[in-house]
């Protein structure tokens, strides 16, 4: 696999190029930490699997941080009690096989379908929420990238995760809560999608065909695409649960490509007063005669 089974897609610019620097703009090889947050263990794996492995390509380093433990994808009872475990060494196999490192496979063990109650740095009851591990973590690793899940209408723990990710993600550059880590700002930011398509809000505010509510693409060489459903072909407990997810996969090709959808955004949107600014000076002028 070469750099060349990768080509990059910017549809908002309308260009494309086979550097990941498109995408991840000052990419520097050798020095860039990508972390893919991860509802459950084989979510980045459905919806960013082919960036994983441009990551790699590029000489960079993935980390798949994985938010809950996987307890309620069980489709036979009798393996109830061993689920957690059992997806445990699911994923591991599974990102491996992409050439993810085991160390850079981390858990962080929050309940299925709870992530939501999880979040903040307090929780009510005393307990220390999804802020404080994510911003220790964070610095620690140091993730030049940030990608997360789709919050548009997926699932709860997803919608959790991409909130997790767009504000606490910020905070690690922050110089707050210094004991956790020092501080380390994160160059870029994007959304992927698992099943579900996106906010088509980034499309309207760009003038961009709400149809394409992904502004970034990745488009791979169908030995890219096979080697990620061998990848996913580990999760075995889970054949029947994203069976459907599987066969959507199918539309994913283009000739005899894959392609899989993005959307880059800002987490923190500064305001732009030069509309207020003209808007104020048409009023006065009007109302001035």
């Amino acid at each position: 696999m070469s750099n060349g089974d990768f080509i990059y897609y910017d549809l908002s610019k309308g260009c494309k190029s086979d550097n990941i620097s498109l995408v991840f703009s000052d990419w520097y090889e050798g020095d860039e930490r990508v972390a893919f947050l991860s509802p459950h263990d084989d979510d980045a794996l459905l919806g960013a699997g082919y960036l994983i492995l441009a990551t790699l390509e590029s000489h960079g380093e993935p980390y798949i941080i994985i938010y809950c433990d996987g307890r309620g994808g069980y489709s036979d009872t009798d393996v109830k009690d061993r689920i957690v475990s059992i997806r445990r060494r699911e994923s591991v196999n599974a990102y491996r096989r992409l050439g993810v490192r085991e160390e850079n496979i981390l858990h962080l063990d929050y309940p299925d379908f709870s992530l939501r109650s999880y979040i903040g740095w307090v929780l009510p009851n005393g307990v220390e929420g999804t802020t404080y591990k994510t911003l220790r973590l964070l610095r620690g690793i140091k993730p030049t990238r940030l990608i997360i899940p789709n919050e548009y209408r997926e699932h709860m723990d997803h919608e959790a995760l991409s909130y997790i990710g767009s504000y606490d993600g910020p905070q690690v550059g922050d110089p707050v809560m210094v004991d956790l880590g020092q501080p380390f700002t994160v160059k870029s930011y994007l959304k992927y999608c698992v099943w579900g398509d996106f906010s088509p809000e980034d499309a309207f505010l760009a003038n961009r065909d709400p149809n394409l509510r992904g502004n970034v693409v990745v488009k791979v060489k169908s030995e890219v695409e096979d080697k990620v459903v061998q990848a996913i072909g580990e999760f075995k407990s889970q054949k029947d649960i994203i069976k459907g997810i599987l066969e959507k996969r199918r539309g994913r090709r283009l000739n005899e490509y894959y392609i899989e959808v993005y959307q880059k955004f800002n987490p923190r949107p500064g305001i732009d007063y030069q509309p207020y600014k003209r808007k104020i000076a048409d009023i006065d002028s009007c109302c001035s005669n």
